[in-house]
């Protein structure tokens, strides 16, 4: 028997339903030569399509074969998923005061059903998964809470473990970081330990994902969809002192010893290489300046569909130190977006902006929206404010598939939770912290942290890749 030959005919992306119908049948058929189909046969990876570039695999890689091995030969000596919480709406909310209120719900809920569970006779009791009542107006019933209900488990309100948490790209709020509500924290507690614990992490989505490699930095405790599935690599991570002794050169911090996060390995191959003046957070910021290279990000789209990053030491110690200046200067860029003025030719409602605050009452949104899809230089932030003549090199910074401007318009809109009729108002952060321009702010500063942005990547080196 003959084995069967594959062929392949790619026809673009982002086409209708019609438009992918209209393509078929003007082929007729397979056959029809002029289709000009291609016949598919894999590499030594298993790609049939989208192949990968053998370069890469010379590259070296960020992640560690094994966390917290100090003597890993990759960038980094650990990495982890961001938080998932399986119950986004009772932990996340831009109100403090409202996000300690539905936590105390939740909480008293459980206790109540947990006291009434254990008062059931040997006769009557059955597995919590068929005895409790699935209402998410009270309470998302996880495996976890299933499992610690059926064990007695007291849980109890600690509001100190509230903290600031990146839910989305640009979108900060507050966050109920209590391990025992939490679905899976992945290694966080220990990029994290103490909810004030010194770190900054590059996150990373691009396994998976049509909308190619996404990297955004942060100093708060990031969402697993953060920017998509994200990975997350530390400057640090953090041990509790009564495990281990510390060593000469780690820092001791109350409880917790803090290690370095970029492994001796690789700041020995840049040392080096390029000199003995490099550091561990040098080495940090040509990371996060590497792979924000279009080159770089272009050549190996196939293979970070499929893998982490890996990165290579370039060769000319120029372009090291301009990939490092580079990544430092973003890196300034998104941990304070929140702090740029807008640019000079922007307007609020046809005029320059004024320095003077608007009129508090003025200031509400519920939600943002563009003029037309087709209409982006213009902004309706609410009845009362359209902002216009936004530059169109401003929607060229994408991350995870979506402008950092059209994040700031999608996020930043008063929702209510289905299930559990949540509300999650962005004004309610604005009013807490006394400033009721917050998001018109914000979203002036995102304007111009994009074109910043955009420009830093254009001045990138060239790096031959071949």
């Amino acid at each position: 028997m003959n084995k069967a030959e594959i062929f392949y005919k790619d026809i673009g992306d982002y086409h209708s339903r019609e438009e992918k119908l209209k393509i078929v049948s003007e082929g007729r058929s397979i056959l029809n030569p002029a289709l000009n189909m291609s016949q598919l046969k894999p590499n030594e990876h298993g790609d049939w399509i989208n192949k990968r570039n053998s370069r890469f695999d010379e590259f070296i890689p960020l992640e560690p074969e094994q966390k917290f091995d100090v003597t890993s030969q990759a960038f980094f000596t650990v990495y982890s998923l961001g938080i998932a919480t399986n119950k986004d709406a009772w932990l996340y909310n831009f109100s403090l005061n409202n996000l300690e209120k539905n936590i105390k719900k939740m909480v008293e809920y459980y206790n109540i059903q947990r006291i009434a569970y254990h008062k059931l006779s040997e006769h009557d009791k059955i597995s919590a998964k068929q005895w409790v009542a699935y209402d998410e107006k009270k309470i998302t019933w996880t495996d976890m809470f299933l499992k610690d209900l059926e064990n007695n488990t007291k849980y109890k309100v600690d509001n100190d473990k509230i903290c600031f948490s990146l839910y989305r790209p640009f979108t900060k709020m507050q966050f109920c970081f209590e391990k025992q509500f939490i679905q899976r924290t992945y290694q966080q507690t220990k990029l994290f330990p103490q909810i004030d614990s010194d770190n900054l992490l590059i996150c990373i989505s691009c396994v998976g994902t049509n909308n190619g490699l996404s990297v955004f930095v942060s100093k708060n405790i990031p969402d697993l969809h953060f920017i998509g599935d994200t990975q997350c690599f530390p400057f640090y991570w953090y041990e509790k002192k009564d495990k281990i002794q510390s060593g000469l050169f780690e820092q001791v911090e109350e409880e917790y010893i803090r290690h370095d996060g970029i492994s001796d390995f690789i700041l020995e191959q840049a040392k080096t290489r390029y000199s003995n003046k490099v550091i561990k957070k040098d080495i940090f910021y040509y990371v996060y300046g590497l792979l924000h290279s279009p080159d770089y990000r272009r050549k190996f789209a196939n293979d970070l569909k499929k893998m982490l990053p890996r990165l290579p030491l370039v060769e000319k110690p120029a372009d090291f130190w301009a990939f490092c200046e580079a990544g430092k200067k973003l890196a300034d860029l998104h941990l304070n977006y929140e702090e740029y003025e807008p640019p000079k030719e922007v307007l609020i409602n046809g005029k320059p902006i004024p320095k003077k605050p608007f009129p508090e009452g003025q200031l509400t949104v519920n939600k943002m929206s563009f003029p037309s899809k087709s209409k982006k230089d213009a902004i309706i932030y609410n009845s009362y404010f359209t902002i216009s003549n936004i530059p169109e090199k401003a929607y060229e910074y994408v991350v995870n598939g979506k402008s950092a401007i059209e994040w700031v318009i999608e996020r930043y809109a008063v929702t209510t939770h289905k299930e559990s009729g949540i509300k999650n108002d962005p004004n309610d952060w604005a009013i807490e912290h006394e400033n009721p321009q917050y998001i018109l702010d914000l979203l002036l500063s995102v304007i111009t942290v994009s074109m910043k942005t955009v420009d830093i990547v254009a001045g990138l080196p060239k790096v031959e890749w071949e």
